[in-house]
């Protein structure tokens, strides 16, 4: 006996509006704050945390930009599958997250840095590259890929100072 089963129907699309020539160059965390930044709402930026992520082809060129959520004035809610989800259905090769402060303190909490290992390590899973994660303020910005840490390497009676990018 067979039975007509109801069943939901996904489906993923994404509708192109410029042609691939004419989408924006992120040639670095400079470029993507001047994108983030004029995209931002001014009667926003210092009143609520809103998190963002930049969607960039193989080139590097800006597919889109996707409000991931909105928060309080310290901290926004980030779900991990809503940032990826929105990478997968825009067909990005990377993504480059950001959110504001309306502090207006560029300084990234553990709870920033804590996020931003997440997303990078999940990108990796899916083969989205995570290049950067910016804080936006009306001041300025805070690159994560940046901020460079040197780690001590070792090796044999050598010592050589590697230059580790977060990102």
């Amino acid at each position: 006996m067979t039975k007509d089963l109801l069943v939901n129907e996904i489906q993923l699309s994404y509708k192109r509006h410029m042609a691939p020539e004419d989408k924006i160059q992120i040639s670095g965390a400079e470029t993507a704050y001047s994108v983030l930044h004029s995209q931002w709402d001014e009667n926003r930026i210092d009143l609520v945390e809103d998190f963002k992520v930049l969607l960039l082809n193989r080139a590097m060129r800006l597919i889109g930009i996707y409000h991931v959520s909105s928060g309080t004035t310290s901290a926004a809610i980030v779900d991990p599958k809503l940032v990826f989800v929105a990478a997968l259905n825009a067909n990005a090769s990377s993504i480059i997250l950001a959110h504001n402060h309306p502090s207006r303190n560029l300084k990234p909490s553990e709870a920033d840095h804590q996020l931003a290992r997440q997303l990078k390590a999940g990108g990796e899973l899916l083969d989205i590259k995570v290049h950067d994660h910016i804080i936006v303020t009306n001041e300025g910005y805070y690159s994560f890929a940046e901020e460079t840490t040197y780690q001590k390497k070792t090796t044999g009676s050598q010592v050589s100072f590697e230059c580790m990018l977060p990102f």
